[in-house]
């Protein structure tokens, strides 16, 4: 599964920002664990639901999007 999969946005969860898909967990989430030093298996304790490719495409995904690609997530109606 690729992160156009996994991440995805959705209006009425979490106000519309990305987020992995099945969860309310938000991409940022992620990305923030990771820079305040959180480990992979520390995140993964914390969220037990997430799966080492869940991370993996929150740090891809915040690639293209700060690299300045397009990205367009899906949008559930």
């Amino acid at each position: 599964m690729h992160e156009e999969e996994r991440i995805v946005v959705d209006p009425k969860v979490m106000v519309g920002k990305p987020i992995i898909k099945g969860t309310r967990i938000p991409v940022d989430a992620i990305i923030r664990r990771l820079a305040e030093g959180m480990s992979i298996e520390e995140i993964l304790k914390e969220y037990p639901n997430l799966t080492i490719e869940d991370i993996k495409s929150a740090l891809r995904y915040a690639a293209k999007v700060v690299s300045g690609e397009d990205v367009i997530p899906l949008v559930k109606s």
